[in-house]
C-alpha cells in the first residue's frame, strides 16, 4: 500500500491505544484515507491483515460509515448539506449551480481533477440555511450568486498553484 512513512509509523502507534485490535479499525481507516483520499480494497485487505480481521470486518466498517470514501476525489470537496433547512432555502440549487460551475455531476470529479460536489446529510447550521462544506470551512446562507463566488475563488486558487 503505498502510503507515507509518518502514516504507517501512526498506524503502528495508534493500534497500541487498544486491548483488542480490532477496536483501531475506525482509526486506521480514517489515517489511511487522511494519507490516500480513499480506502482502496488493497487498503481493506491491508487493515484486515493488520488487525488480524476479515476483510469483510473492515468492509463493513467502510460501508456503513457515510465519511469513507471508496474512489478518489477531488482535490477540493464541496458538502452541500441537503437536508430539510437548507433544502426549503434552496440548497438543491446550490447544489446544481456548484455541479455546473465545475461541469461535474454529485460525487464525479470535475474535469481538470481539482472538485467534487457531494450532497451530505446536515452540518449543523440549520439557522443560516443553505450551508456548504468546502474541504473544512462552513459557508453559510449559500445561494445561487454566493455559490459562484466560491466556484471563482476556487478556481483563482487552482490557477495560482500552477
Amino acid at each position: 500500500m503505498n502510503l507515507k512513512p509518518e502514516t504507517f509509523q501512526r498506524i503502528d502507534e495508534v493500534i497500541t491505544h487498544y486491548p483488542v485490535k480490532r477496536s483501531a479499525t475506525l482509526p486506521l481507516l480514517h489515517l489511511v484515507q487522511e494519507d490516500a483520499g480513499y480506502i482502496s480494497e488493497e487498503a481493506i485487505l491491508w487493515i484486515a491483515q493488520k488487525l488480524e480481521l476479515q476483510p469483510i470486518n473492515v468492509l463493513e466498517v467502510v460501508t456503513f460509515y457515510p465519511m469513507f470514501r471508496r474512489a478518489p476525489i477531488g482535490r477540493r470537496h464541496i458538502k452541500v448539506c441537503r437536508t430539510l433547512s437548507c433544502a426549503l432555502m434552496g440548497g438543491y440549487k446550490t447544489c446544481e449551480t456548484f455541479q455546473e460551475e465545475f461541469k461535474t455531476t454529485l460525487g464525479g470529479i470535475s474535469p481538470d481533477g481539482e472538485v467534487t460536489v457531494d450532497f451530505v446529510e446536515c452540518l449543523a447550521s440549520c439557522g443560516t440555511a443553505p450551508v456548504v462544506l468546502i474541504d473544512e470551512t462552513l459557508h453559510e446562507k449559500v445561494d445561487e450568486s454566493k455559490a459562484r463566488e466560491l466556484s471563482a475563488q476556487i478556481r483563482a486558487e487552482a490557477s495560482a498553484r500552477k
